[in-house]
């Protein structure tokens, strides 16, 4: 019997690579062996994204004190839901996210899986081109405009304006690297915007403290303003923001899967929870502390003014260029997993997708052409979190594994999972609810800043 059960989960995971170039299983290969540091680095990267240069802008609505504690607790709450996807997986056998929503709840929980992945992948790529597009264009606020990098150096011309200059970015950077059909061959380009990340926040640090000793920044807004029922409301303008930043959910399966001992997967989740709030905290604070009450909703809008520091236009383009590079070298690495989900939802019996070449073609330039066009109507990166951060985003990072825990299909759900899953959906459901009712008002009433 238990041979059986192997063979056929042998057949079942053969065609599930087979399908899949996504999914690459080490154990047969006889190369599994990915160290605990290894790991954390990998999971953090899949943690740390784009949802960092909101970060600031979620300070700015909930305060310093509050904004911390915001996120310290949503680290926590991710450190829970983590540990019941990992440990239902283990029981049901499950190598991916989709195998334990389809072992919990069917083909219906695999598709509702497959759905919000489009939908948060999606909401990425165009949350990057955003970026982009205010960093080398600039972008307006409260009828103030920040002047982008090229705008700052070649002044304001039709050929500077964002929806030009996003143009040529995705014909000449995004369309060429989408185009590849393997992953690995990203590899360079992805080492490359590690090393981008790094050196923005560096620099923002180090600003920062710069400016703390010799006393040029006021002390920092602990507390949110609070004057009556709308301000409580619009506090909840900043929980997809922070709930965006946690969701790694959709990888962890694949790194635990290259862990030379599996057990360590709850340290490796730990460890990188407690170094990417490290990170968030830092960012947030620094980019709050540097320009407070003038933060915008993508703080590298903000290094367009002067620094009050030595060579700080020189900080200010190094910032900007050397995150906005990041973003276009980590874009192509989220379109792959895009390109590939959206094939599988749409042709789940068909060939893998790199096989079909006039498949391949139609899907990544609809995707790259979607991708533009949502970039220059939706106006700013906080009115995208909003919508994607409360619904698809919330739902991989804390809805699913905690409805997981209440389906309970193996009956190994404690009555603390049950408690904690349940508190766990109440939260998520009721404050995102809110929040976009907020946005939404927010969006009918042009008058009112969600965040202000």
């Amino acid at each position: 019997m238990t041979m059986v059960h192997q063979n056929n989960s042998r057949t079942k995971k053969e065609l599930v690579d087979e399908r899949s170039p996504l999914l690459v299983d080490e154990k047969d290969g006889g190369s599994k062996g990915a160290s605990l540091s290894g790991s954390v680095f990998n999971l953090s990267t899949s943690i740390i994204g784009a949802g960092i240069m909101a970060l600031p802008a979620a300070m700015k609505v909930l305060g310093l004190g509050f904004g911390i504690i915001g996120i310290v607790f949503l680290a926590l709450l991710a450190e829970c839901s983590l540990e019941i996807l990992i440990r239902f997986s283990r029981v049901g056998k499950a190598e991916t996210y989709g195998e334990v929503m389809r072992y919990s709840f069917g083909s219906v929980g695999n598709w509702a899986f497959q759905i919000c992945i489009l939908l948060n992948n999606f909401g990425i790529l165009v949350v990057y081109m955003i970026i982009i597009g205010d960093v080398l264009s600039g972008t307006s606020s409260s009828e103030t405009h920040h002047a982008g990098v090229l705008e700052g150096w070649f002044g304001e011309y039709w050929w500077t304006g964002r929806t030009f200059v996003l143009l040529v970015v995705t014909l000449f950077i995004f369309s060429p690297l989408a185009f590849f059909k393997r992953i690995d061959s990203l590899r360079y380009s992805s080492a490359l915007a590690v090393g981008l990340a790094i050196v923005f926040i560096v620099i923002m640090a180090g600003i920062t403290f710069i400016k703390l000793f010799n006393g040029s920044i006021a002390p920092p807004r602990l507390l949110p303003y609070v004057t009556d029922f709308t301000s409580v409301w619009k506090l909840f303008t900043a929980a997809p923001v922070l709930v965006t930043a946690f969701v790694c959910h959709f990888n962890v399966h694949t790194i635990d899967n290259e862990l030379a001992d599996s057990s360590l997967i709850q340290k490796v989740v730990r460890a990188s929870l407690v170094l990417c709030s490290s990170v968030y905290i830092l960012t947030a604070s620094f980019g709050f502390l540097l320009f407070g009450e003038s933060t915008l909703d993508d703080v590298l809008a903000n290094f367009d003014a002067d620094l009050g520091i030595p060579y700080g236009s020189l900080f200010n383009d190094i910032i900007r260029v050397s995150y906005a590079l990041h973003l276009m070298l980590v874009f192509p690495v989220i379109f792959f997993s895009l390109r590939f989900y959206l094939s599988d939802l749409l042709f789940p019996s068909a060939r893998s997708i790199d096989l079909d070449n006039v498949r391949f073609v139609l899907m990544t330039t609809g995707l790259i052409i979607s991708s533009y066009v949502a970039a220059n109507f939706i106006p700013s990166i906080w009115d995208a979190f909003q919508f994607t951060g409360a619904t698809a985003t919330v739902c991989l990072g804390f809805i699913f594994p905690a409805a997981i825990a209440l389906r309970d299909p193996n009956g190994i759900a404690t009555k603390k999972d049950k408690v904690l899953s349940f508190v766990m959906i109440v939260l998520a459901v009721s404050s995102n609810v809110v929040a976009i009712y907020s946005n939404i008002n927010t969006i009918f009433n042009k008058n009112v800043d969600p965040h202000e």
